[in-house]
């Protein structure tokens, strides 16, 4: 038997609580809820909803932070003989540094798993309903060239990308920068310092990024804005991607 009309079915789905539809008709069709008072009954009600949009909310952001390594998650980094700081790792994972408008810089050579760790970090900062985005750099910098053919192209991607409060930035320093790059990514760092995070992952130690970045005073106010407030990592000493080749090898 029902416990709703069509009239309370149509406003709910009005006030976008479909979720509470379903609720009430699972308790409908289950007797054991039956011996339940009405505010044990309305309390699991609204568990069942607020679980729902959450995990609604959670599978947004995630899909539209476009994470690199889908799969990526953070209760299944590998530690063993990786030389990874784990308290740190598992300091970060609470997002505190976001709350700092701080930086996260993981740094290593190519295959030891900075994506990975940034993806995992990028969604567990997802769980906490925190607007993440991940891109690589030239990635970045072809939407920049796209951009320069529109009116306002560059502002409305800097604005963009100035919005989201967690940034993940991957093959940072890769690539050689022409002036104008620098320029760009100059504008970007600027307008999110203190007031967001950014997650960096690039090959090079700090002493390397004045030069990667021009060696002018782009890069002087670049580091000056990221490396003082950044929470540096190094990602450990094993090649990730023969291990996970090894691993799908054997099963």
């Amino acid at each position: 038997m029902s416990l709703l009309n069509e009239e309370t079915r149509r406003k709910l789905r009005e006030l976008n609580l479909s979720e509470m539809i379903e609720a009430i008709d699972q308790q409908a069709q289950d007797i054991g809820y039956a011996t339940m008072s009405f505010e044990e009954r309305m309390k699991l009600a609204i568990d069942f909803v607020y679980q729902n949009k959450y995990n609604s909310k959670v599978d947004r952001l995630i899909k539209s932070a476009k994470f690199r390594i889908a799969n990526a998650s953070f209760h299944d980094i590998y530690y063993i003989d990786r030389g990874l700081d784990k308290e740190q790792l598992l300091n970060l994972s609470t997002a505190q540094f976001i709350d700092m408008n701080a930086s996260v810089i993981f740094h290593g050579f190519t295959g030891s798993g900075k994506s990975y760790l940034a993806c995992a970090l990028g969604k567990q900062a997802c769980m906490q309903g925190i607007r993440t985005r991940y891109i690589r750099i030239p990635d970045l910098l072809m939407l920049r060239d796209e951009a320069t053919l529109t009116p306002q192209g560059i502002s409305k991607l800097l604005k963009k990308f100035t919005s989201y409060k967690l940034l993940i930035l991957d093959e940072w320093l890769l690539d050689d920068l022409s002036e104008e790059e620098q320029h760009f990514l100059f504008e970007l760092i600027e307008r999110r310092h203190d007031t967001s995070s950014t997650i960096f992952c690039t090959q090079f130690k700090k002493e390397d990024w004045h030069a990667r970045l021009g060696g002018g005073v782009h890069a002087d106010a670049m580091m000056d804005r990221i490396v003082h407030n950044a929470a540096w990592t190094f990602t450990g000493n094993l090649n990730m991607r023969q291990i996970n080749a090894k691993t799908q090898n054997k099963l």
